[in-house]
């Protein structure tokens, strides 16, 4: 069961003049908006499953009333829970150092014992497999080229559990699980379904893209893990924020709340403590990969937009200045500053030691450079100087590569990359020796390809809802999908992989639910409606659960014979 968006409320003159356009549109089957109230589009109530569906179930009242009150957070944890287990069954096989593993695993165990990332010997990879106890670390500082906020989060699994396959993909699983649960929460509250909210927590926990970046010890699911989770806080401190505009409003005698337009102009939302600690999150996703930075600004435009919507839906007449006035500097405080304050933070491996790369620049070649910024501290300058070449790096980053794809494709899974493949013989490596020739054994970073392509009907379903209804949801889940995909359109001559849009595919998870409840219906449909919207949404949601399955065994590593492996090479281009 899903609630439609919260409509804008019309006027008694507006839905009875015959010259209204609604009017003369009712002779051809015009069906008006609800109205909602003010309450209900400030503050919207949750759905609830009907009597009737319990009676169907011959639950009681009273089990119906606990169930009901619980699955808020019990659905949520039941699709989390299912997910973590999919992504920590065998975490640690393929026994191997896959795709970029072989630099976050190594620099990640170095940030730990030394606070900086080390130079690391050629060919090293098959001697951490085989005793990483014997492979030291090195003291030479090593060149890299994205912040530590990632390896220092797949460290602590390395710390925890071993410098080995499960010990630094632990940490990126539980980001990975975590992500889920989060997803529900945020899907529940912006849908007001806990239905559609565990339903885009389920999408998640099935797609392939999403799931063998989870068992993959790369900084990409650790970046999505904070923007999904700052994203959240964004969502709870809307709804503080509405709920106190509620609050402030006058009540007519009836108890109808009313729009009041010195109350929507003059309240002040003071402490939001929800925003500070998205600006935080954020900057933590900024300090994992620098495209989050786009991501924090988009976000951060979004949330005014959002100040915007409240004041006007309270009776501001002109809420863009009042805004300007009253909450752009403080949104701006909570969430730029912040943000750059906790990237520097992140860096405090490499500033408290003396033989971090770059670290002493500016006290050696960087003297006398600098011109009038030589009166910044040392270290500062020396942090500048490497965070310059780092973007040096990247903006020419357009060496080729086999698996390098344009983003343009990514959304229809254009070309996937394969993290790792072997081809085991009959009888070895877990090739069933029944098998005629050789296995494939291969983790391919897909997405669970119906689920993706139901995603591109499912985005222009959330455009035209957000453009022709006006409707924030959708507004809020294409800025999602927009802030973490668009940014790479900018750097088409960069050497750029399908992997990164894991950053996005939380919100496409959102677009599909979404398209999903209006596919159902939305509540008063009648029988026969609400019968076909809830079979043809089942058929979809059964179909992508079945896709994640037969795709599978090229998620995991599992071998399979090499003609069941070319069945699944569904386009030319995952070859």
């Amino acid at each position: 069961m899903t609630s439609t968006a919260p409509e804008a409320l019309h006027g008694p003159d507006a839905e009875d003049s015959p010259s209204a356009w609604p009017g003369r549109l009712r002779r051809f089957g015009h069906v008006p908006r609800r109205t909602v109230s003010l309450r209900d589009r400030l503050v919207p109530p949750y759905t609830r499953p009907s009597d009737r569906l319990w009676a169907v179930l011959r639950v009681p009242p009273s089990t119906a009333e606990r169930l009901t009150r619980w699955s808020g957070w019990g659905g949520p944890l039941i699709v989390t829970l299912i997910a973590g287990l999919m992504r920590f069954w065998h975490l640690g096989s393929p026994k191997a150092v896959i795709f970029d593993e072989t630099y976050y695993a190594k620099d990640a165990w170095a940030l730990w014992h030394q606070g900086y990332e080390g130079n690391w010997p050629k060919d090293i990879d098959k001697k951490i497999l085989l005793d990483p106890s014997a492979v030291p670390v090195p003291h030479d500082p090593g060149y890299v080229v994205h912040p530590p906020v990632g390896k220092w989060v797949i460290g602590f699994g390395e710390w925890l559990f071993g410098f080995n396959p499960f010990g630094w993909r632990f940490m990126v699983a539980v980001c990975g699980t975590l992500s889920v649960l989060i997803l529900c929460r945020i899907g529940r509250r912006i849908f007001r379904s806990t239905f559609l909210g565990c339903l885009a927590g389920a999408l998640l926990a099935t797609d392939g893209l999403h799931y063998v970046m989870s068992r993959t010890a790369l900084l990409d699911t650790v970046l999505m893990f904070f923007v999904l989770a700052g994203f959240g806080c964004l969502v709870l401190d809307r709804d503080r924020t509405r709920a106190r505009m509620a609050a402030a409003l006058p009540v007519d005698a009836d108890g109808v709340l009313r729009p009041d337009a010195e109350t929507a102009e003059t309240l002040r939302f003071g402490w939001r403590p929800w925003r500070l600690a998205a600006g935080v999150i954020l900057g933590l996703a900024f300090a994992t990969k620098w495209n989050g930075l786009y991501i924090l600004a988009a976000f951060a435009v979004m949330s005014v937009l959002w100040d915007v919507g409240t004041r006007r839906t309270a009776g501001a007449p002109r809420p863009w200045p009042v805004v300007l006035r009253r909450d752009l500097v403080p949104a701006f405080v909570s969430t730029v500053p912040v943000a750059l304050a906790t990237y520097l933070l992140s860096w405090s491996g490499w500033l408290f030691t003396s033989n971090g790369y770059y670290r002493n620049w500016a006290s050696t070649k960087g003297q006398g450079l600098g011109g009038s910024y030589t009166w910044l501290p040392d270290w500062l300058r020396s942090l500048w100087h490497y965070e310059y070449q780092v973007y040096e790096f990247n903006i020419h980053l357009d060496s080729g590569h086999t698996y390098q794809s344009n983003p343009w494709s990514w959304i229809v899974l254009g070309r996937p990359i394969s993290f790792y493949y072997e081809s085991p013989s009959a009888g070895q490596g877990g090739c069933p020796s029944s098998t005629v020739g050789k296995c494939s054994s291969e983790v391919l970073a897909l997405g669970t390809p119906l689920l993706w392509w139901a995603a591109c009907f499912a985005l222009l379903y959330v455009l035209w809802r957000w453009l022709f209804r006006r409707d924030w949801r959708a507004g809020a889940i294409a800025c999602g999908v927009a802030a973490g995909w668009a940014p790479w359109f900018l750097y088409q001559d960069r050497t750029i992989f399908y992997f990164y849009a894991v950053v996005f595919a939380p919100f496409l998870c959102l677009a599909v639910a979404m398209m999903l409840g209006a596919i159902i219906g939305p509540p008063g449909s009648g029988e026969r409606r609400r019968t076909i919207g809830v079979v043809g949404a089942g058929a979809l949601v059964l179909l992508i659960f079945w896709n994640f399955v037969y795709f599978w065994p090229l998620y995991t590593g599992t071998p399979i014979p090499y003609a069941s492996w070319q069945h699944r090479m569904w386009l030319d281009t995952w070859i």
